[in-house]
């Protein structure tokens, strides 16, 4: 990088122009081409990159049954236990319309809020569309999360939501291949809270992602997003 406080940026320059006099356009065709090469690299690798994830309240969809090549790899095969203690595997849940949500039972307020707006979008969907969603809820905190309190706390929003838990190893999996990050913070021995982002998927009866939904949607919003998403699917 030039000096800017020893002068030398003026020697530097003054070099430079008397090699740029001396040179012809020949010379300067290899490094051209090497820079194009490398920035070329570099918005493929970007690109890749970007494909990994949805992004909050991504509108990318694809049709049930189609092949998507531009579609992120978000999702994967699972074994996580119900909350009576029954494995489930993606192939349990295959065959229907899933939103799935990523939380934790101790969470304050943007957990019991997603929750309930889970709820109210199902009951939109159901009741004024006739169309049904099964909500599946996966906690990020199975040390506390146990398929009882699991029970217990979705069955104050809605009996039809499924609650998963298991090993931390099989929630760390699922929470990569759905690209959620979660995180403790402010522990106090057992006590702490967890960080992490609260998008909702939609997933179709393929188990394919086609849709995620950040916090902004309300539950109208949120209903109406899935509405469109299943029409598109069955057209």
């Amino acid at each position: 990088m030039p000096d800017f406080k020893d002068g030398r940026l003026t020697r530097n320059i003054l070099e430079e122009e008397e090699s740029l006099s001396s040179q012809s356009w020949r010379s300067y065709i290899i490094p051209t081409a090497a820079v194009i090469v490398l920035i070329g690299a570099g918005a493929f690798i970007h690109y890749n990159d970007e494909k990994r994830a949805i992004p909050k309240g991504s509108e990318r969809s694809t049709g049930i049954g189609k092949a998507d090549t531009n579609k992120p790899a978000i999702g994967g095969p699972f074994k996580l236990y119900d909350t009576e203690n029954h494995l489930v595997t993606e192939s349990n849940l295959r065959g229907n319309w899933i939103l799935l949500y990523f939380g934790y039972t101790s969470s304050p307020d943007i957990g019991p809020a997603e929750v309930d707006k889970m709820a109210k979008a199902i009951d939109i969907l159901e009741f004024q569309h006739n169309i049904k969603v099964k909500p599946v809820y996966i906690t990020i905190d199975p040390q506390r999360d146990s398929p009882d309190q699991l029970q217990a706390y979705l069955s104050e929003f809605d009996s039809r939501i499924i609650g998963l838990t298991g090993p931390i190893s099989s929630v760390r999996q699922i929470a990569h291949e759905y690209r959620v990050f979660f995180k403790k913070v402010d522990e106090e021995g057992q006590d702490y809270l967890v960080e992490c982002s609260h998008n909702m998927y939609l997933l179709d009866p393929n188990m394919d992602t086609v849709r995620s939904f950040g916090a902004e949607y309300d539950a109208s919003q949120l209903a109406d997003g899935i509405l469109y998403e299943v029409k598109k699917a069955t057209r």
